[in-house]
């Protein structure tokens, strides 16, 4: 029993510094944001909301400047300052900002901040678990193996979700009678406003998939639901 110590002590740590960080986060964003109340957005909140049976969708404004959108481990839907912005000065549509929302819409629905949890505390485990044997092997260089392969598997796993999230964002979107359009012009404009730096790292490392990689799945979907 003991020599499974260190991996229940990793699993333990890893629960308590997910619960850690997620009040952190509730804390910062509590006292950084306030509901988003914007006539000129309402109408496709609307839309979201008649398409998801639901009697409205709040959306929370997050006081930062990086154009950004987020879901909150307890479920409320947040965009930046800065992606408000873009929106109030005419570089992204309602639409367009509409895709964001039901992109982490998406999120929550599928219980991605739940999965993140259990996926940080067994990654946490495995780490160690991983760097406890090849640490005989490789003496002081197996954690380092341990924590790449695992750095790896985690940006492998927010890849997944982030292409959940954009094929939950696609049908709501097209059941609220919006559409995939708005949602790929989107990414574009992203893409533009990042510089292009997002495409520029081998695809196995990005926490998120590449901009004509979710482009592509999204027409696939599209054009499947049309046949």
């Amino acid at each position: 029993m003991l020599k499974f110590t260190p991996i229940l002590l990793a699993l333990l740590y890893g629960l308590v510094a997910y619960r850690f960080s997620a009040w952190r986060t509730r804390k910062e964003l509590d006292e950084n944001s306030a509901e988003l109340a914007d006539p000129a957005f309402r109408p496709v909140l609307e839309r979201l909301a008649a398409a998801l049976d639901l009697p409205r969708i709040r959306v929370h404004l997050y006081e930062i400047a990086p154009v950004n959108g987020l879901a909150a481990p307890d479920g409320r839907i947040f965009l930046t300052r800065g992606f408000y912005t873009k929106f109030t000065e005419g570089e992204v549509t309602a639409e367009e900002l509409a895709s964001v929302v039901a992109h982490e819409l998406g999120h929550v629905a599928l219980g991605h901040s739940r999965r993140r949890m259990i996926d940080f505390s067994g990654q946490n485990a495995l780490r160690t678990a991983i760097a406890m044997v090849l640490n005989r092997i490789l003496p002081g260089l197996g954690h380092l193996v341990a924590h790449g392969a695992m750095s790896l598997l985690a940006a492998r796993l927010s890849r997944g979700d982030e292409y959940e999230a954009d094929a939950y964002a696609a049908a709501l979107l097209t059941k609220a009678g919006i559409g995939t359009e708005p949602q790929i012009t989107l990414f574009r404009k992203l893409e533009a406003l990042s510089g292009g730096r997002a495409g520029s790292a081998p695809a196995w490392l990005l926490s998120h998939p590449k901009t004509d990689d979710r482009i592509a799945a999204i027409r696939r979907l599209s054009d499947g639901w049309q046949g």
